[in-house]
C-alpha cells in the first residue's frame, strides 16, 4: 500500500466530521479551500509526491485524484443538505402549511359558447338537428343558391372577406341551409350556429368575427305562425318567461315575406321608462327571419307548391349584449378572467 494512503484517508475523515458541522455556505466554502484550495491540504500532499520512492510515484497522483473526487462528493452532499434546510426555514417563515389551501380556480363555459348551446338544445327539443360546416365557403353555396345573383346589390351589404373571386369567408351559415336541403328532401329542421365574418369596423357593437345560429324548417303547411312560435319560444328560453316577439317589415333575398325580429327589453322588462339598453323603445332586436323564398326551394329541387318554410338567423353576440348587460361586444373577447367570472 503507498505510503500516501493512510495520510488521504485521515485527511477525508476529518473532512467529512467538519462537514457534518457545518450549517452555512460561507463555512462550507472555507471548508472546500482548507482542504482543497490551492494552499489547502491535498495541495500540500501533492506537492510531496516528488519525495516519495520511485515506485510509489506513477500511482500517487491517481491516489489523489480519486480522494479529491470523494472529498468532493462529501461537500456537495453538505451543499445540499444546507440548501434544504434554507427552503425548509424560508417555507416555514412565508407559509404556514397546516393552514387550509385555497380553492383551485375552474374554468367555466365562455357564455357566447353558453348561449349557442342553449339554443341547440332549445330547438333539439323540437325535433332539430344541428349541422356544422365549413368556414369558407364558394360563393354559389353563400349568394348564388340563396337568391342574391351577383348583381345583386344585396351582396354589398355582406361586407365579405374573398379568399379568391369565388371563395369567401361565410359571412353567415347559411349556406348549411343549402347543402342540407341538398341531401335529404323533406321534411328538414336543422339549427346551424357557426362563426361568420364581414368586413365591419371594430368597435362596442361590432367585431368583424361574431358567432351566428340560423333555424330552418320546411314541410308540407309550414306557415308564418309556426315561426312566430318558435322564435317566442327561442326568446323566453333566453329572456325569461314573459317575453314577447315582434316582427317588423324588412327585406332579406332568401325570403318573403322577411321580418326583423325584436324581443321586449330583457333590462326594462318592455316599459321603456329611462332604458339605456333599448334607448326608451321597450324593444331589442335579435334577428331576421321569414318565409324560404320560393326560388330557394326551387334551387335545391324543392316544388314551392308542395313544401314550404321558414328560416331565422340570429346574432349571439348580440343576445350576450343584452342578457348579461355588456356595453361593449369588445369584452367578450378580450379574455378577460375577472369580468368572463361574473357572467358564470
Amino acid at each position: 500500500m503507498s505510503a500516501l494512503q493512510p495520510q488521504l484517508d485521515e485527511i477525508a475523515r476529518r473532512l467529512r466530521d467538519a462537514a457534518d458541522a457545518v450549517n452555512d455556505s460561507a463555512e462550507l466554502e472555507e471548508l472546500r479551500v482548507r482542504f482543497l484550495g490551492r494552499s489547502g491540504e491535498v495541495t500540500l500532499v501533492r506537492r510531496g509526491i516528488g519525495a516519495l520512492p520511485p515506485a510509489e510515484r506513477p500511482d500517487a497522483g491517481k491516489l489523489i485524484n480519486d480522494a479529491v473526487a470523494q472529498m468532493e462528493m462529501v461537500l456537495d452532499a453538505a451543499s445540499a443538505r444546507i440548501a434544504r434546510g434554507a427552503l425548509d426555514e424560508e417555507l416555514q417563515r412565508r407559509i404556514d402549511v397546516t393552514f387550509p389551501a385555497p380553492d383551485a380556480a375552474l374554468g367555466s363555459i365562455h357564455p357566447v359558447r353558453r348561449i349557442i348551446e342553449e339554443i341547440a338544445e332549445t330547438f333539439e327539443r323540437l325535433g332539430f338537428a344541428t349541422v356544422l360546416g365549413a368556414e369558407v365557403e364558394p360563393s354559389y353555396y353563400t349568394f348564388d343558391a340563396l337568391n342574391i345573383p351577383a348583381d345583386h346589390p344585396a351582396r354589398e351589404g355582406f361586407d365579405s372577406f374573398f379568399i379568391t373571386p369565388e371563395l369567401l369567408l361565410r359571412p353567415h351559415t347559411s349556406p348549411m341551409q343549402i347543402r342540407t336541403m341538398q341531401q335529404h328532401r323533406p321534411p328538414v329542421a336543422i339549427l346551424a350556429p357557426g362563426r361568420c365574418y364581414r368586413r365591419d369596423a371594430v368597435d362596442a357593437r361590432h367585431l368583424f368575427q361574431f358567432h351566428q345560429v340560423e333555424g330552418l324548417l320546411v314541410a308540407e303547411g309550414i306557415n308564418f305562425g309556426h315561426l312566430k312560435g318558435a322564435l317566442a319560444h327561442l326568446s323566453r328560453t333566453l329572456f325569461g318567461p314573459d317575453q314577447r316577439v315582434r316582427f317588423r317589415p324588412s327585406f332579406f333575398p332568401f325570403t318573403e315575406p322577411s321580418a326583423e325580429v325584436d324581443t321586449t327589453c330583457p333590462k326594462c322588462k318592455g316599459s321603456g321608462a329611462s332604458c339605456s339598453m333599448c334607448g326608451g323603445s321597450g324593444w331589442i332586436e335579435i334577428g331576421g327571419a321569414g318565409m324560404v323564398h320560393p326560388n330557394v326551394l326551387r334551387e335545391v329541387g324543392y316544388d314551392p307548391a308542395e313544401v314550404s318554410g321558414w328560416a331565422f338567423g340570429v346574432g349571439v353576440e348580440r343576445i350576450a349584449l343584452a342578457r348579461y348587460e355588456i356595453d361593449d361586444i369588445r369584452r367578450l373577447i378580450e379574455s378577460e378572467p375577472d369580468f368572463l367570472r361574473q357572467l358564470q
